[in-house]
């Protein structure tokens, strides 16, 4: 059984449905991307999952329990740890302060070991852990940001765009980290990605978004081997199109 399961979610902002009808799986242990353009609902699929937005229809279980519309707290105590698209640090706090911010699942246990961890992962961290988190590189602050999750010792993480606005070098760097915990933490991770080139490289399987539904899934081996992956997401042209309109091509999909 996954470790995570969405079932037929719909969530709405308001009047405007978001996600319709998406259901996902998450196997303990692995990679799993999620890919779509803006306003494809990815975003809304991770709010969901993690309590900061409550569906009007559907599922979500974790480790075979139903959780659907609890708290983000309450999910973070279980081990669900969400790393927002943005960062969203606490800037007037120093690194070591929004570090120590997300372990507050474990008041009165020793952190320094957790630190250690961290900043096993993120030496640049460590040398800047006095300075006021505003302060940080964008690339430095996304480190801060998923060293901060870190800190709650979690089973899955549902990251949001880590590699937004990163320079190509700071891509690589984030996406290595990304499978280092993956493979050393033994963290189950749930992937949201623009950039489909790093996402297909390290997950094992992903989801195609579009609309607010899931309109195509398999292995990224798969996925990657795909016309119309390669076309839409990877910006790959197929033989013999030269000159044609890229929006007049229908995706099969459809």
């Amino acid at each position: 059984m996954p470790m995570l399961e969405v079932r037929n979610v719909e969530s709405y902002y308001g009047p405007i449905m978001a996600i319709r009808g998406v259901s996902i799986d998450v196997d303990e242990g692995n990679i799993v991307t999620l890919l779509g353009a803006n306003g494809a609902g990815k975003t809304t699929v991770l709010k969901t999952i993690s309590g900061a937005l409550d569906p009007q229809k559907g599922s979500v279980s974790f480790e075979a329990t139903d959780v659907t519309g609890l708290e983000p707290d309450i999910l973070a105590r279980r081990g669900v740890a969400h790393v927002p698209e943005g960062r969203e640090v606490f800037p007037f706090l120093s690194t070591e302060e929004n570090l120590r911010m997300g372990a507050y699942t474990q008041r009165g246990s020793d952190l320094g070991e957790d630190l250690e961890t961290v900043y096993g992962y993120f030496p640049q961290l460590r040398e800047h852990r006095k300075l006021a988190a505003g302060f940080l590189s964008g690339g430095q602050q996304q480190m801060l940001a998923i060293g901060r999750a870190l800190m709650l010792r979690p089973k899955v993480m549902l990251l949001d765009e880590p590699s937004l606005g990163l320079a190509p070098r700071l891509v690589h760097e984030i996406s290595e980290i990304i499978v280092r915990l993956n493979e050393e933490q033994e963290v189950t991770v749930l992937l949201v990605e623009q950039n489909a080139k790093m996402a297909l490289g390290i997950a094992r399987y992903g989801y195609i978004m579009e609309s607010g539904r899931v309109v195509m899934e398999d292995t990224t081996e798969r996925l990657s081997q795909s016309t119309d992956v390669q076309e839409f997401y990877l910006g790959m042209k197929a033989g013999g199109v030269r000159g044609r309109r890229r929006w007049k091509k229908r995706k099969t999909w459809r």
